[in-house]
């Protein structure tokens, strides 16, 4: 019974967070209602006792991407009234593409009531441990027969967080007058040689 009444729960707080954050007016509202559209549905990923997407849903989803988009709605200057303009603009072609999606729906839904497909039994070492958590099964199959490809991915993205740092430091090397600091040479620079006193000219301004 608490089953289902947190399934409708969750499920009625998803579609009513999704709708609010498409009929938003405002931008930031749009991104908080969306964030509490992922957290409802990590809500459901729990129910259905797939906890390691619901923990991606919170850490990743809400915790940087979300929280991304906030950021970078809240520092744009955005001009509502051109956001209105480029949505009756834009209004055919969304209304395409929201055909087209519905009638991806209808398909599925079609094609699920025609029947299930038959999936293949899976392999012994890539079947969940039994009577353990996803989260462990998961696990043991990341660090058990995936681990080599799993280090493999890891290695790439350290290598590309690497390959980005020096990249910009040597952008920073090569601009070093304005973009690195020298903090021995401000620390020891006198007061004469950081202010000069000058006498302009009445209507010939101040040379910089």
């Amino acid at each position: 019974m608490i089953q289902a009444f947190a399934f409708y729960l969750f499920a009625a707080l998803v579609l009513a967070s999704g709708a609010f954050t498409i009929l938003a007016r405002n931008p930031v509202h749009s991104v908080l209602w969306l964030i509490l559209a992922f957290f409802n549905a990590a809500g459901l990923m729990v129910i259905v006792g797939a906890e390691f997407i619901a923990m991606l849903l919170v850490i990743v989803y809400v915790g940087a991407v979300a929280v991304l988009f906030l950021f970078v709605v809240m520092m744009l200057d955005i001009d509502f009234a051109e956001l209105r303009s480029g949505l009756v603009r834009y209004f055919p072609l969304g209304l395409a593409i929201a055909v087209v999606l519905a009638a991806e729906l209808v398909l599925g839904v079609g094609a699920y009531r025609a029947g299930a497909l038959e999936l293949g039994t899976p392999a012994a070492e890539t079947a969940p441990l039994v009577g353990e958590a996803n989260i462990v099964s998961i696990g043991a199959l990341l660090y058990g027969r995936y681990l080599f490809l799993f280090e493999s991915a890891g290695i790439i993205l350290l290598v590309a967080m690497i390959g980005a740092i020096v990249l910009t430091q040597r952008e920073a090397r090569a601009d070093a007058g304005r973009s690195q600091q020298n903090i021995s040479r401000q620390v020891s620079r006198r007061p004469e040689e950081a202010t000069v006193n000058t006498r302009p000219e009445v209507g010939q301004g101040v040379q910089l």
